[in-house]
């Protein structure tokens, strides 16, 4: 596994080239690429990563799946594009994000409805060589008060994968999630890096315990000590994960800072805890 940012996920606006140097000034070793870039220029995309020495990290799924039919369809018929010019830069890893919840559909019409939707992203996903990994949303206060819960947990989330049935799919892990979903290290132990596609990392907020956890506010990795990100990080080691980590902190301090200050604060926030795992 490899630390890698993820620009848009920390405010900052770059183009690649600047975005690329000031990452691999830092010690990242992979970032976060905008497939539509790749698509219209990929020997440019290609050239700044290769000069930069950076891999392409983990890009997400371009197909708006959770509203109507119509929008479904507009992205998916876009996708084999993207998943092509994705691969042509070394980017085999895409991924979203899975709603808890639902305002209209029961948990058995909303898991039809993903199953259905996310093959046939999946299905095109493979014909470029890429897997798509999918993030299950632990944060309780977001499912408070809602009348349809959906999957909110890592063995909820792998049945769906099963259920997609294409070979292609895993999870996106999310350390705080893992954390609201009362996840533990066993459950870290239980999968593998066939199941693991992409890793996002943070900290928890002061003072709130899994349940209490407000899913926009978070913490740089480190920061708060809510989370256990050593056991986080050891657990991804001893599974073999080779893929990209990448903090994602919605921290509103880094949108004040400039952009090579958010970059270089990041960095150091993530290298700190990966020194303390010995990962």
């Amino acid at each position: 596994m490899y630390p890698a940012l993820g620009p848009g996920m920390i405010g900052v606006e770059l183009c690649l080239d600047e975005c690329a140097r000031l990452a691999a000034q830092v010690g990242f070793k992979g970032i976060s690429v905008d497939v539509g870039a790749a698509a219209a220029d990929p020997a440019a995309v290609r050239s700044a990563l290769e000069v930069n020495k950076l891999a392409a990290a983990s890009w997400g799924l371009p197909v708006e799946f959770r509203q109507d039919e119509e929008r479904h369809r507009e992205g998916l018929a876009r996708l084999p594009e993207l998943a092509k010019a994705a691969k042509q830069i070394g980017a085999d890893r895409c991924s979203t994000w899975i709603l808890p919840f639902s305002e209209v559909l029961t948990f058995e019409e909303n898991f039809e409805l993903h199953r259905k939707r996310l093959r046939e992203c999946a299905e095109v996903l493979g014909e470029h060589g890429c897997r798509l990994g999918l993030e299950f949303v632990g944060t309780k206060t977001l499912r408070d008060g809602k009348p349809h819960e959906f999957i909110h947990t890592q063995e909820g989330m792998l049945e769906l994968c099963e259920a997609i049935g294409t070979g292609n799919v895993g999870l996106l892990v999310d350390c705080f999630h893992w954390y609201t979903s009362h996840g533990g290290i066993d459950d870290i132990r239980k999968l593998s890096d066939a199941l693991v596609v992409d890793v996002h990392i943070n900290d928890g907020a002061e003072g709130r315990g899994p349940d209490e956890q407000i899913d926009n506010d978070r913490r740089l990795p480190g920061e708060s000590g809510v989370i256990d990100l050593t056991a986080f990080l050891q657990g991804l080691k001893a599974i073999g994960y080779t893929g990209p980590v990448t903090p994602e902190p919605f921290s509103p301090k880094l949108g004040k800072m400039p952009a090579e200050e958010a970059i270089r604060t990041t960095a150091e926030a993530l290298l700190g805890v990966w020194k303390a795992a010995d990962v």
